[in-house]
């Protein structure tokens, strides 16, 4: 049984018909091709994971109001000259992709898309998320009443629904912190680097390695920023997967 139920709405019947080819044997997405409203109104299915759609497609924003409603992701597609004159679009939507493009480019994308927000969801129902990482803070030495504590739970927890935000410390995760807590994005990675001189310099060095069930630091290899976010969140993404 497949995962994911795709709607896929088009009017270009070769682009279609292409789509349908690409998606006959994915064991993932079973895709539902749609050429007119009609066909839309028609689906009987009781889940649509994903909506792709042509900016020109027919009751395009009534399609894309209804699905977004349903917690659908929404995968619009535009060509650049119309984007570049309207500055982008009042309805919703999770993914925009510019003709030409690749299906497999687009499969791959939801694929990430689906991960993440399988992610966001068991965060939010999960209740001891905070509590795993306030065990792993305490016993690595962090205390709880310093800036740099709240900001690497934070670190953490996005880095576990967007991962590649741990390839973008600088640019994206510190900023995200930062907007979050109303401070700077240079007050958030001192903080950070803060909290964990504060763990080195108490010597619980023994206690982190144990958090990982391996030696992986020795007292004079204190890890970066980047590297103990990217530690913690891995644990916390088995632990929770």
């Amino acid at each position: 049984m497949k995962n994911y139920n795709i709607v896929f709405c088009e009017t270009n019947s070769t682009l279609l018909s292409n789509a349908v080819g690409f998606f006959s044997e994915d064991l993932e997405m079973n895709l539902i091709p749609c050429e007119t409203q009609k066909d839309v109104d028609e689906i009987e299915v009781d889940a649509v994971h994903a909506l792709i759609i042509d900016e020109s497609f027919p009751g395009v924003r009534d399609i894309i109001n209804h699905y977004h409603e349903l917690g659908t992701r929404i995968v619009l597609v535009a060509r650049f000259t119309e984007v570049s004159e309207r500055y982008g679009f009042d309805y919703p939507y999770d993914i925009l992709l510019y003709k030409p493009y690749s299906l497999l480019e687009i499969r791959m994308r939801l694929l990430k898309s689906f991960v993440q927000q399988s992610m966001v969801i068991k965060l939010n129902t999960t209740k001891n998320i905070d509590e795993r990482l306030s065990n792993i803070f305490i016993r690595a030495g962090i205390p709880p009443h310093i800036k740099g504590y709240q900001y690497l739970r934070e670190a953490v927890k996005l880095s576990i629904v967007e991962p590649d935000l741990i390839n973008s410390i600088t640019q994206k995760l510190y900023p995200s912190i930062a907007r979050l807590h109303g401070t700077t994005s240079s007050k958030v990675e001192r903080a950070i680097r803060h909290a964990i001189e504060v763990a080195w310099n108490r010597g619980k060095i023994e206690n982190i390695n144990a958090i990982f069930g391996i030696k992986i630091y020795n007292k004079g290899d204190k890890p970066t920023n980047g590297e103990l976010i990217a530690l913690v969140a891995d644990k916390i993404m088995i632990e929770t997967m």
